[in-house]
């Protein structure tokens, strides 16, 4: 049987999302809670809803080659290092 409720710690767990992103949709009103003594609750139903109503992701098309097929085969050969040299001094 699911949970119907949820603290925001379960909350964070079953969705995949930090206590800031769902501390700050119960603040701004996206997401629903209740309170009971000092416990925060978040109905099982309410969260789905938010979920779902989250922006759907579009893969973005580029005409342009990614970072590593603009170096060709070089890897990281040809790449700069930042920070100090390893050379002997």
């Amino acid at each position: 049987m699911q949970a119907l409720v949820h603290t925001i710690a379960d909350a964070c767990a079953v969705a995949r999302v930090g206590k800031t992103a769902i501390s700050e949709a119960i603040n701004s009103g996206t997401l629903p809670a209740r309170k009971q003594g000092r416990r925060t609750l978040i109905f099982a139903d309410d969260l789905r809803r938010f979920l779902d109503a989250l922006p759907l992701l579009v893969p973005a098309k580029s005409s342009q080659p990614r970072h590593n097929e603009q170096h060709g085969s070089q890897g990281s050969r040809g790449m700069r290092r930042r920070g100090r040299s390893h050379e002997p001094v």
